[in-house]
């Protein structure tokens, strides 16, 4: 999806929102703090450190595995799809 928006995305109902750049560093950043739930740290974006921790949750986690699955797919979906709604021109 972020390959395929424009870099500038048109501004909300309101004038604001992040343009694509920001809004995916913005879903990587919420991903290492999502980590953190399953007891996870990460000194940088690192998906695949990511999954193994989902897979070998720690024990010092304060979320269940599945709701941090949850959470970080609707997450991404959530921005993925406001990207795409917000590449279109307005109607």
């Amino acid at each position: 999806m972020v390959a395929n928006a424009p870099a500038e995305l048109r501004k909300g109902p309101r004038g604001g929102g992040r343009d694509r750049d920001k809004m995916f560093q913005h879903v990587v950043d919420a991903e290492m703090e999502y980590g953190k739930g399953i007891g996870v740290r990460l000194k940088s974006p690192d998906r695949k450190a990511l999954l193994a921790g989902l897979r070998n949750p720690h024990s010092d986690g304060k979320w269940p595995v599945a709701y941090a699955i949850r959470r970080t797919a609707w997450h991404a979906l959530d921005h993925a799809w406001e990207m795409e709604d917000r590449s279109q021109p307005t109607r």
